[in-house]
Parts: structure tokens; C-alpha cells; sequence
């Protein structure tokens, strides 16, 4: 018989987060999708772009999927779409010759406008009455947990 795990109140609390989290994360991307769906684009190809506007300059791949905490592949993907559709284009690197600068076309900035169109009124929409700082102290929480998981590579420091 397995020997059930105990865990501290602290790692109780933080797992029902971590739950939370998870479900907050597949019904905003359900959401996204939906709000973006008449521009041709899904939450991923969103935040892609989003990535590339907030990083203020062209980027590699490798850099997006950093700045995203995402897999470089899944990356890769989603800007080779996003390029067969017209959204983004390649540069030289100068640093690179392989790892090509990815940056929004013409089109890209303006489907990325017209998406945060759509965006900023159901979002202020959806935050109204959440107090300010709650939502500040959640963003810190979720910023310090994200820091600690990268610090530990996702595993225990026994394993």
C-alpha cells in the first residue's frame, strides 16, 4: 500500500492554485480563440504576434519562444503559419545566418490591431469590480511562481 504523500499547507494552498491556473488557462485560451476567430487567427498565433509587437524589434525564433516560456518548435510552427499567411516575414540575423529575425508584415500589424480592438473593451469589461491590487498580487504570485519553476527546471531538488 502506497504511503500517501503529506504535503505542507503551503503546497496545498499552492496546488489548488496551480489547479485553478490550469482551468483560468484553458478557458482564456477558449476565449481568445473566440475573439479572434473572425481575423483568421487562434490564441497561440495571437501571442505569438503579441510577442513580436512587445518585443519592439525583430527577434529568432528562439527568443519568442523564450520571451513566451514556450517550446521552440511549437514557435517555429506557429511563425511558419503565420508567414504562409501573409502575417510575418524574415530578415537576415547578422549574428546568425540560419536563425532568421522574425518581424509582423503590413497585414500582421494590422490583424494584430484589429485584434486588440476586439480585445480592450471585453477586457476592461471582464476586469470591472476585480479590485486593481488583487489583480497586481495574483499577477506577482504567478510571476514569482513562473521564476521559481524556471529556476528548478519543472523538477524537485532531490531529483
Amino acid at each position: 500500500m502506497m504511503e500517501e504523500a503529506r504535503r505542507s499547507r503551503d503546497g496545498a494552498a499552492l496546488t489548488d492554485l496551480i489547479l485553478m491556473m490550469f482551468r483560468a488557462n484553458n478557458r482564456t485560451l477558449a476565449w481568445g480563440d473566440r475573439l479572434v476567430a473572425p481575423l483568421g487567427l487562434t490564441s497561440a498565433r495571437w501571442q505569438v504576434m503579441g510577442t513580436i509587437v512587445a518585443a519592439g524589434r525583430p527577434q529568432p525564433v528562439a527568443w519568442l519562444a523564450r520571451d513566451l516560456g514556450a517550446n521552440r518548435q511549437n514557435v517555429q510552427r506557429i511563425v511558419n503559419d503565420l508567414n504562409r499567411d501573409g502575417l510575418v516575414g524574415f530578415a537576415p540575423n547578422p549574428n546568425h545566418r540560419r536563425a532568421q529575425l522574425v518581424m509582423l508584415t503590413a497585414a500582421g500589424q494590422q490583424t494584430y490591431d484589429a485584434a486588440i480592438r476586439l480585445y480592450d473593451p471585453l477586457v476592461s469589461a471582464l476586469g470591472e469590480g476585480l479590485p486593481v491590487e488583487d489583480i497586481e498580487t495574483a499577477r506577482r504570485i504567478l510571476a514569482e511562481l513562473y521564476a521559481r519553476l524556471g529556476s528548478a527546471g519543472g523538477r524537485s531538488e532531490e531529483g
